[in-house]
């Protein structure tokens, strides 16, 4: 399973990727965001679903670019452009997956500026190749191992958020996640991106880096809940 987050906050995005890939009893790490960065020109991609096919729909958007065919000026236009290599990559393996027993399976996560965008955009692609772009109603999404992380960031993300602090709410999320969760893991990836920047930031953090973070979350949580009023809950009794 995966676990990749993308937020758009007015003054930029945050995106954090786990990196932990199941295979039967076997655990591996491997990098699940790729980033494009040139002169007014900056995205991200973060994908989930089927490893084979997610790096073959990578490798032919990245061809294009090298390859000089695309050159587009707008994120939307770009996005298009991933979604024909989705469905083209469906195209070509999705009978020899089914017959396999699998299903093709590939959302992804594209967030980034290009020379022409009034400002940066987040955009949802579905397995079909069809997209929605995340707005101020809709300001984050998850794709892979979703359920665990949604709860906090419904709760406290607002469209005034800072990237600071969304990127230490969808740290929280992430590790709430992995703790439910064993197929998502450290170490995570994280790209930041600023309005009219052009330029994104990329770290990774290891479980130790982040060990403080999680203790220090875990013991709070324990505080304010042990401080709720009880006397609604003694009537019961």
């Amino acid at each position: 399973m995966t676990y990749c987050l993308g937020i758009k906050t007015k003054q930029g995005l945050v995106a954090i990727a786990d990196t932990r890939i199941t295979s039967g009893t076997n655990k591996s790490n491997k990098k699940k965001v790729y980033v494009e960065q040139r002169e007014k020109h900056s995205l991200f991609i973060m994908t989930s679903g089927l490893r084979s096919v997610r790096d073959k729909a990578v490798i032919y958007f990245q061809e294009l670019f090298n390859d000089g065919v695309l050159n587009h000026n707008k994120m939307y236009k770009a996005v298009n452009a991933f979604g024909e290599q989705v469905k083209r990559v469906a195209k070509e393996d999705s009978e020899a997956l089914r017959k396999a027993g699998f299903k093709f399976n590939l959302n992804t996560i594209i967030g980034g500026q290009l020379a022409d965008d009034e400002e940066h955009k987040l955009f949802l692609i579905y397995s079909e190749g069809n997209w929605v772009e995340l707005n101020d109603d809709s300001p984050y999404v998850i794709i892979g191992n979703s359920g665990h992380g949604k709860t906090l960031l419904n709760r406290v993300l607002r469209n005034d958020s800072t990237m600071e602090y969304a990127l230490k709410a969808g740290f929280l999320s992430f590790d709430s996640t992995r703790l439910s969760s064993n197929d998502v893991g450290f170490p995570i990836d994280v790209v930041l991106y600023k309005k009219d920047s052009f330029k994104m930031d990329e770290n990774r953090y290891y479980e130790e880096d982040m060990k403080e973070i999680s203790k220090q979350w875990d013991t709070n949580l324990k505080l304010v809940l042990d401080a709720l009023p009880e006397k609604w809950i003694k009537e019961n009794f």
